[in-house]
């Protein structure tokens, strides 16, 4: 770059879930760069501390972020943020946030409970999201008006079903929430 160019425009997405839905592998689907990750393993201070009920087999957990990117074009690139999901980690949220234009919210039907938090977050913030459910192995027994339903979601609010460790559909979860961003009424100022 010559010092005539300009830096690309840059845009955060914050990724955003319960413990073990699938944001760490939401950012490495999508991301074209490797993935910056924060992944622990699990030890016997998470028993009694860390809901470990509905994740099977984990055995890791990101303790701090995760971090990827994407260039949409030589103008315009996304940075995409993914929190840590368990609660002792929350306090977090709060800095990841920081110049974010949307969020993604991803939920597992198995444990819709874990979702709560943080479509609250987004709420309360007045930050607009979309929701994800990630389809572990394709497994869904909800459907779409029962999801929706049970999450509380405002019906303005986009909601998609898909598997995150697909590039394509976290494409289009992306797109989706841009396309969410852009339907939104402009602020004036």
């Amino acid at each position: 770059m010559t010092s005539s160019q300009a830096a690309p425009a840059a845009v955060k997405i914050l990724i955003a879930g319960g413990f073990g839905v699938g944001k760490t592998t939401l950012v490495g689907a999508v991301s074209e760069v490797a993935p910056l990750r924060t992944e622990e393993y699990l030890t016997k201070a998470s028993i009694g501390v860390d809901d470990l009920a509905g994740v099977g087999q984990k055995d890791t957990t990101t303790v701090a972020l995760d971090f990827g990117r994407i260039s949409v074009s030589s103008e315009l690139v996304v940075y995409l943020f993914g929190t840590p999901g368990q609660e002792r980690f929350w306090f977090m949220w709060n800095d990841l946030v920081n110049g974010a234009l949307g969020g993604v919210v991803i939920a597992d039907t198995r444990r819709l409970d874990t979702s709560f938090a943080s479509i609250d977050f987004f709420e309360s913030r007045d930050i607009p999201f979309v929701v994800a459910i990630n389809c572990f192995h394709g497994h869904n027994t909800r459907s779409t008006d029962e999801i929706r339903a049970a999450l509380d979601l405002d019906p303005h609010v986009p909601l998609l079903i898909g598997d995150v460790r697909d590039r394509p559909f976290g494409r289009d979860v992306l797109l989706a929430l841009v396309d969410h961003l852009m339907s939104l009424p402009v602020a004036a100022g």
